[in-house]
């Protein structure tokens, strides 16, 4: 039987139907997020905007009028928030492997903290505490030997 490694280069999932509509909804979301951050985008938009308003007189202002801006706006805002958070979330995730990789590379570094995005909010609170702890007590030494010198 052919292993997960057999279809996948690095064996990090299976491949199958639904891995390959995930890659091409990925590719999809980044060429999307990249067109929709671009000036031309933005140009694009207030042209829009500009053309909605300059038909006003025509259409009487009328509710018809005021309807096509709105659900265009909101269909494509719908849109866009799924596909910005496929983006952050393959962004995050980089950089979570990425830091997590140079955790684990360091000498004298905690290497459960390579993984740290995976504790609760608790104990992320928790730690946050130990380490604003850890630094006052570093700078308040610090200031002592600073005060020694003088």
């Amino acid at each position: 039987m052919p292993s997960a490694t057999d279809h996948h280069p690095h064996g990090l999932e299976e491949y199958n139907g639904t891995h390959a509509l995930t890659r091409r909804f990925t590719k999809f979301a980044q060429a999307t997020a990249m067109w929709s951050g671009h000036p031309t985008a933005f140009i694009v938009a207030v042209a829009v905007v500009v053309t909605w308003v300059v038909t006003g007189p025509i259409f009487n202002y009328s509710d018809t009028w005021q309807l096509v801006i709105n659900t265009g706006t909101t269909i494509v805002t719908f849109l866009m928030v799924f596909l910005i958070q496929n983006t952050q979330n393959r962004d995050m995730m980089a950089v979570q492997l990425k830091l997590s990789e140079l955790v684990l590379a360091m000498k004298g570094a905690k290497n459960e903290f390579a993984s740290i995005e995976d504790l609760d909010d608790e104990e992320l609170e928790a730690l946050h505490r130990e380490f604003r702890s850890r630094a006052e007590m570093a700078s308040h030494h610090l200031a002592k030997r600073k005060s020694r010198r003088r």
